[in-house]
């Protein structure tokens, strides 16, 4: 980080007395907020990378952890779309002031689209990296045999292998609410610029899903950038220096690509 910057971090309990992580880099706005994936968290090479990045351009950035998830508390099985979306919201409208530019990974670009629709008036740009907004549909439940499904709905969880370490839970509070906060059923009512960051060789979220997104969106200015050779985590440094740029050229500072 930048000689000089100063990032406070701590915890916010919300209704429930559950509580929420958080790191807020101070500076100049539009704060930039960075939105984790499923099952990681604000201590991740992108979500720091970022923040190293907003420290020497002397800009305010803003980074949390949803319930169930890294430093903050409550258990991950308990948490849905619509309860991280809220956490994110507590996390947003607590800490910071002004113009917001969302960034969101994998399912935090769900979590994005959905504080962004929310919060209309404040939001001048999102960015996705293999942004995966319903993914709980078409990648989780699509991706069970029929057996599999009817298995999830009697007995509310499914344990699913991942490549990036344990083995998480799949629950079918996860998969009925994820229904209740759908977005690519229908016209995505945003128009602020939107960047979307997707690597072809992702096996999590198919390269076409960023299309999708884009065709959704009512703002006419969105770009997709396809990295030929990305995987999902998009988190070499060649990527991360993509990200940069990206939240740059969106930000107006000079040696961004828009």
């Amino acid at each position: 980080m930048a000689q000089g910057a100063i990032e406070h971090s701590g915890r916010i309990a919300r209704e429930d007395g559950v509580e929420l992580a958080w790191a807020r880099l101070e500076g100049r706005g539009p704060v930039v907020v960075f939105l984790p994936g499923f099952n990681s968290d604000m201590a991740g090479s992108k979500a720091t990378a970022l923040r190293d990045w907003c420290a020497g351009q002397g800009r305010a950035m803003l980074r949390l952890d949803y319930s169930g998830h890294g430093a903050s508390g409550g258990r991950f099985e308990d948490g849905s779309i619509g309860r991280w979306m809220a956490d994110a919201l507590t996390v947003i409208d607590r800490l910071s002031a002004g113009p917001l530019l969302l960034v969101g990974s994998s399912m935090g670009g769900w979590i994005a689209l959905l504080v962004a629709l929310r919060r209309r008036a404040r939001v001048v740009g999102l960015v996705g990296i293999a942004a995966a907004p319903d993914f709980t549909e078409c990648m989780i439940w699509d991706g069970l045999t029929p057996a599999e499904q009817a298995d999830l709905m009697a007995t509310g969880r499914r344990i699913v292998p991942s490549q990036y370490g344990e083995p998480y839970v799949i629950t079918r509070g996860l998969i009925e609410d994820g229904r209740t906060h759908l977005l690519l059923g229908a016209p995505i009512a945003l128009d602020c610029p939107v960047r979307l960051l997707q690597g072809q060789r992702d096996d999590d979220v198919p390269w076409r899903h960023a299309v999708d997104i884009a065709g959704n969106l009512a703002s006419e200015d969105v770009r997709i950038t396809l990295i030929k050779d990305g995987d999902h985590r998009l988190s070499r440094g060649c990527d991360i220096a993509l990200l940069c740029r990206t939240v740059a050229a969106l930000l107006g500072e000079d040696g961004g690509e828009a």
